[in-house]
């Protein structure tokens, strides 16, 4: 994998929206030709080809990969996406649960701008398992850092939603 890959893999997303929804196939062929250049260990192919899968509609299809990419060493900035795709997709299928065991480290890992994904989507899987309140907190506390005003007092109602009363 180098630069051009890197680039011709990221033309590739940005023409994603190109492809309707009868032409799913042809990006993930798309895709599947730009993974062929790779290294047939490479954690990176079976992450990209998780990514068409389930930008394509097809949960089900994208789990085991993200699997095998986390399993093959896929770590960085993919592998924190992976991480983040893959609890999205467990819960599509069902799985919230293995979604919350997945994402719960990563709010506690190193920051970066994939922060407030990891809180999204770990609060939709808190969601789908009935502890709306959880997910609400993580919400409003990625979105108090954002605010133009209001930052402290968000961050503390977040916080009230599930610390217990004194």
């Amino acid at each position: 994998m180098d630069a051009d890959w890197d680039e011709r893999v990221t033309a590739a997303w940005a023409a994603f929206d190109d492809y309707a929804e009868a032409q799913a196939a042809d990006f993930r062929a798309v895709i599947d030709a730009l993974v062929a250049e790779l290294p047939a260990d490479s954690p990176v192919g079976p992450f990209e080809r998780a990514c068409a899968w389930d930008s394509t509609g097809h949960s089900d299809r994208a789990v085991p990969l993200y699997r095998e990419a986390l399993a093959r060493g896929l770590d960085g900035y993919r592998g924190r996406r992976a991480k983040i795709q893959l609890s999205s997709s467990l819960r599509n299928i069902g799985q919230p649960e293995e979604g919350v065991k997945l994402l719960t480290p990563e709010v506690v890992a190193p920051s970066d701008e994939l922060d407030d994904a990891v809180r999204a989507t770990l609060a939709l899987c808190l969601a789908s398992l009935g502890r709306e309140r959880e997910g609400l907190a993580l919400a409003l506390g990625a979105l108090a850092a954002h605010l133009p005003r209001y930052q402290r007092s968000m961050a503390n109602y977040a916080r009230l939603l599930v610390e217990p009363e004194a």
